[in-house]
């Protein structure tokens, strides 16, 4: 007995029999026929430009130079880790030389703080993000980050400021007049407002910490109960109490607009404290987008106790797209030994509901002047993946480090160590997760089974908006999800979560085709006359397979997800197993022959 595979799909066949790489370029696939010798050129999108695999051949000069496809880009790992990486850009990666080495180094995302800088310049480094995503036609999440209230001390008549003594009586007023040991301003009357008798108020991330024993309707009495020195507009954090006001500033009004109109694919608002904050955002968003243009997610960064107030969390969660764990300011508002169990309460939060959670602040603080972390550092990376995060972030380390590039490779040196242990899928397993009776949750479920039952190499969801695709992300499966969608925006958002790459079928694949103004209506997809040839959507499905070097043989196998009829949102209604040779191979892979 053998088996005879009939290779009904030459042009894809080709890609697997075709010559050794010579070089990478932008990605076009091109077929040609010369006496029935079908040989099919693909262009990589996974490698840098100048790289070449050992098995290399390289053409003479004046020679012009056939592309093809035989074996998987060098740099596949790339796409093959799940947890994925957030990079903030700053002074030591605002080039779009640095930009594109931090990609190739692992970042997948990249942040752009509008605390600091000037609009326009967040405006060159996402021209910059978009040129390279351009370059190596693989989608590239933008996350503009709003700065948020700063809640500040006035000044003092010292400029070094004063040294408050433990046990010594300190007043916070409105008065404007300059500070001095006993009094100094503070210009927030919401904060003298909502604090009582009791309540706890940290100055400088905490270096100085205030009990209030006192209040008048324009003044707070408190006690020192942490000692040291306290000068002009240090913040100041208050734990206990739930502030009314506003999380959007002014300036994030502002910047938000802006956001909107370059076009970022996520926003995250700072200072949430109950879920009508993001509420707030949503109203705002709805107010300065256009009709026809594309909605930014939102992602709520998690930085105060009152979020885990009662239902807070959850609510949080399900209002907004994504969530952050920033535990810098969580870190200062809830003591040191919390801040890891109220981590692991967020992620589990985040991933019984689908929606991708960023682990964030200090992760490898010491790569801001060291090109290596602590061991404690890259166990606290390590923990965070362990844990089911979706994305673990850069902030200093990549913005304002002298090892931007070190600091990204190093931690996709830490994924891909821990999503090598076999202990790391068991305890992504631990988490029950509640079914819905719905046939996108039994198709999901169901191919994350299949998926591992005869080792497929990807799961292939086709989306519209993303929906099936995310449900695919919170099954946590063992093989890479790629997402494929016919908007780009959709693309870049899915970035976010783990274990999904997308990708962008070209234009009259996926049943659509437009032209490029139109293209992207979530509205109303157009859908062309081949709408229902499902055999040229699983094509599609194996050539983005390739693209991404997530298959190497023609009898590799990709389980894929899709709903029909094309143009229906979140309808996932079809499982199909195909090898990575196309649809109209599959007979003859699977024909066992007598000899």
């Amino acid at each position: 007995m053998k088996i005879s595979p009939v290779y009904a799909n030459a042009a894809l066949l080709s890609i697997f029999r075709g010559n050794t790489v010579t070089s990478f370029a932008p990605p076009a696939l091109e077929i040609r026929s010369a006496q029935r010798n079908l040989q099919t050129r693909l262009f990589s999108t996974t490698a840098k430009p100048g790289i070449t695999s050992s098995s290399t051949r390289v053409q003479p000069p004046q020679q012009q130079q056939e592309t093809t496809v035989a074996a998987i880009p060098k740099v596949s790992q790339r796409w093959r880790k799940s947890t994925k990486q957030l990079a903030t850009l700053g002074p030591a990666s605002s080039t779009k030389e640095m930009i594109e080495t931090l990609f190739l180094a692992g970042a997948d995302i990249f942040r752009l703080n509008f605390s600091h800088g000037s609009q326009e310049q967040k405006k060159e480094l996402l021209m910059h993000i978009r040129e390279v995503e351009e370059k190596y036609s693989h989608p590239i999440a933008i996350l503009g980050d709003l700065q948020g209230p700063k809640l500040r001390v006035g000044e003092f008549s010292n400029p070094n400021g004063e040294i408050l003594e433990k046990d010594q009586t300190f007043r916070l007023d409105l008065d404007e007049a300059q500070g001095d040991n006993t009094r100094v301003m503070l210009p927030h009357p919401e904060i003298i407002a909502a604090s009582e008798v009791g309540h706890v108020l940290l100055v400088d991330d905490g270096k100085v910490k205030l009990t209030v024993i006192d209040k008048g309707e324009k003044h707070l009495d408190c006690r020192v109960d942490v000692p040291g020195k306290i000068s002009n507009r240090k913040g100041v954090n208050t734990p206990d109490s739930v502030l009314d006001i506003s999380p959007l500033t002014p300036k994030d009004r502002s910047d938000l607009e802006y956001m909107i109109k370059i076009g970022v694919d996520w926003v995250a608002l700072s200072f949430v404290q109950q879920p009508g904050d993001i509420e707030e955002i949503h109203s705002l968003i709805d107010q300065h987008l256009a009709e026809d243009a594309f909605r930014p997610a939102v992602m709520a960064k998690i930085e105060k106790p009152s979020c885990f107030v009662g239902d807070n969390l959850e609510r949080i969660v399900d209002l907004c797209d994504g969530i952050m764990v920033a535990r810098g300011d969580l870190g200062v508002e809830c003591a040191p030994e919390d801040v890891p169990l109220l981590q692991k309460q967020i992620i589990d939060t985040c991933r019984r509901a689908g929606k991708p959670v960023v682990v964030a602040t200090q992760m490898l603080e010491s790569m801001i002047e060291s090109p290596t972390p602590t061991r404690a550092e890259a166990s606290d990376v390590a923990t965070a993946i362990y844990d089911g995060a979706d994305a673990i972030m850069l902030s200093a380390e990549s913005a304002a480090g002298k090892f931007p590039e070190e600091s990204v490779a190093m931690q996709q040196r830490i994924i891909n160590r821990v999503e090598s242990d076999p202990h790391y899928h068991k305890y992504l397993d631990q988490l029950s997760m509640s079914k819905k009776d719905t046939a996108t949750d039994a198709i999901t479920t169901a191919a994350r089974q299949i998926a591992q039952t005869v080792k497929a190499k990807a799961i292939v969801c086709f989306t519209l908006q993303g929906s099936t695709v995310l449900r695919a992300a919170q099954e946590r499966a063992t093989v890479p999800v790629l997402g494929i969608t016919p908007f780009k925006e959709t693309a870049r958002q899915l970035v976010m979560s783990w274990g999904v790459y997308p990708d962008l079928p070209r234009s009259g694949s996926f049943g659509f085709s437009a032209d490029d103004e139109d293209f992207f209506n979530y509205e109303n997809p157009a859908v062309d006359e081949q709408a229902d040839d499902f055999d040229m959507v699983l094509k599609n499905a194996c050539r983005a397979a390739l693209r991404k070097g997530l298959v190497s043989d023609p009898n590799d196998l990709l389980v894929v997800t899709a709903g029909i009829p094309f143009g229906t949102p979140g309808a996932a209604n079809i499982i199909r197993l195909l090898p990575a040779a196309g649809p109209s191979c599959w007979d003859g892979v699977c024909r066992v022959e007598d000899v």
